[in-house]
């Protein structure tokens, strides 16, 4: 099922708003935050519209958190940050999804809690394209 006003379900202009259609995984999507504070910023959007993890069968939720830790293994390679923080809301946005926000000791907001959208850091497409061929090439 599929909103139609979802991002996360249309990629369309709302996606676009915020984040970069990378490609899909088992049961989700990976999308490249466009707000890079955080060096290879990501989200793993499951392929249906649901609001909470436990309107999946379990099957579906090992696969999807399958599908978290493969895009996890692959910010590590291509960024090597010293942690990856994981953040899973929806207050706004009812479709599962998960932020994966790498973490550098000497990087903004080490420490803490990242911000959803400091608005701090955009790239040129060039720079997103880049970043996305880095995380593709280590999936």
């Amino acid at each position: 099922m599929k909103d139609p006003n979802c991002g996360y379900c249309m990629r369309d202009e709302h996606l676009d708003a915020f984040g970069i259609y990378i490609c899909d995984l088992s049961v989700s999507s990976l999308i490249l935050f466009k707000e890079q504070s955080h060096p290879g910023r990501c989200i793993v959007a499951y392929k249906d519209h649901v609001s909470e993890i436990v309107n999946i069968s379990d099957e579906e939720r090992n696969a999807f958190f399958a599908d978290v830790n493969r895009a996890a293994k692959a910010i590590h390679a291509a960024f090597h940050p010293d942690k990856v923080n994981y953040g899973a809301y929806g207050d706004t946005g009812c479709h599962l999804h998960m932020h994966l926000v790498p973490k550098y000791r000497d990087g903004f907001e080490w420490g803490g809690v990242f911000a959803m959208n400091p608005g701090k850091t955009t790239l040129s497409d060039a720079e997103y394209a880049e970043m996305i061929a880095k995380i593709k090439a280590h999936l």
